[in-house]
C-alpha cells in the first residue's frame, strides 16, 4: 500500500488525524495534513481508507 497526499488540496478539516494519527498529523502553523508514512503496513489499510474517505477536500489517495 501506497499513501499520497495533495498538499494544495487540504483543507485542514483533521479528519485524517482522528480516522488515523498513526498515518497523519498536521503542520501547526496551517493545519495542512502531514502524511508520517507513506508505505504502512497491510494491517493500516483500513484506517488508511476511512481517513481518505472523511476527508472532505479528497486530498488523500491510497494505492494497493
Amino acid at each position: 500500500m501506497r499513501i499520497d497526499i495533495d498538499e494544495n488540496k487540504c483543507c485542514a478539516a483533521g479528519q485524517c488525524v482522528l480516522a488515523a494519527d498513526d498515518l497523519f498529523d498536521q503542520r501547526d502553523e496551517d493545519g495542512v495534513v502531514v502524511l508520517l508514512d507513506a508505505t504502512p503496513p497491510e494491517d493500516a489499510l483500513e484506517r488508511a481508507r476511512e481517513a481518505a474517505a472523511l476527508c472532505p477536500a479528497a486530498a488523500i489517495e491510497i494505492h494497493v
